[in-house]
């Protein structure tokens, strides 16, 4: 197969939203550690880090009546 050398583009658009993210995430891992009492708290603590933003924007929706 010949290269004529066109490449498809591939973007990274989504890339300032994704360091945001981390923070909020990293800010929720401080906050619920911090909540935690004893080792199992703190692993769930960090498990509701990385879903709190589902449960944010499920609530967001019920109170919009969407």
């Amino acid at each position: 197969m010949a290269d004529n050398g066109s490449r498809g583009s591939v973007g990274n658009a989504g890339a300032p939203l994704g360091g945001v993210y981390l923070m909020t995430v990293v800010g929720a891992a401080v906050y619920f550690v911090g909540e935690a009492d004893g080792f199992w708290g703190v692993v769930l603590g960090l498990l509701k880090a990385l879903v709190w933003p589902a449960f944010a924007v499920y609530r967001a929706l019920e109170l919009l009546n969407l």
